[in-house]
């Protein structure tokens, strides 16, 4: 994966265009979240490119934790600090905040190992909808609203027990649902393996929006559609 072709940066101002970032969402991340076609009306840029910026620019700690605090729209300007403290907070041109990150423990810049996991992580993301998240909507008697979907990723976090890692897979290990009213909060728990052997564990953490009663065949239409734009991407 050639990260540097779904990002443009000059003088550490990272901007990601709505062509990069549905190139992204779609080609690397298997994510067809609506929110990242180049002609959404609420286009953002995918948390997971995000993600995959941090790492490419400044490695990978042992302990991170990622926390997303706004949307990145279209034509908005990341600057990205030249420390590489414990603490780094991304801000736009106004200062405005977007991600705040938190890392410790031994650090690696080794892009080849980097880029690994970056795709282990985003198949794994990407898998969650409507695999993973779908059955537990279900299963919990709430589905996101069919007509204005609105799944945002709102933190995730991973702890490695080294750092020295092959071929890096994760793998779903649980999952915790929290609903109140329309807003639900859902927790998705991995482990991370090399070859064999745990070598790790995270979370990712989302907010789905406009919960409603479930409705089996509303949301089988939701999927069914979902399934239909890969399906169509993938043959053009």
């Amino acid at each position: 994966m050639i990260l540097e072709n779904y990002y443009e940066i000059e003088q550490n101002r990272i901007r990601v265009s709505r062509q990069q970032a549905s190139d992204f969402a779609k080609r690397i991340a298997n994510d067809f979240n609506p929110l990242h076609d180049t002609d959404s009306r609420r286009f953002c840029v995918p948390g997971d490119l995000l993600f995959g910026l941090i790492l490419n620019r400044y490695g990978l700690s042992q302990h991170m934790r990622f926390e997303f605090s706004g949307m990145v729209g279209d034509g908005v300007e990341l600057h990205f600090p030249d420390e590489d403290g414990e603490h780094l907070a991304i801000l736009d041109e106004n200062d405005k905040e977007y991600l705040r990150v938190q890392r410790s423990g031994d650090i690696t810049t080794d892009k080849e190992l980097i880029s690994r996991l970056i795709q282990a992580y985003v198949a794994f993301s990407g898998h969650a909808f409507p695999w993973v998240l779908v059955p537990l909507m279900e299963a919990h008697g709430v589905m996101i609203n069919p007509d204005r979907p609105l799944i945002i990723y709102e933190n995730m976090e991973i702890h490695l027990d080294r750092l020295d890692l092959g071929n890096p897979e994760l793998s779903l290990s649980g999952t915790c649902f929290r609903i109140e009213g329309k807003r639900g909060e859902v927790q998705l728990n991995f482990r991370l393996n090399d070859n064999g052997s745990v070598v790790g564990h995270g979370s990712k953490n989302m907010v789905l929006g406009g919960l409603r009663p479930w409705n089996k065949a509303r949301m089988d239409a939701v999927v069914n559609e979902y399934l239909e734009r890969q399906k169509q991407f993938s043959q053009d």
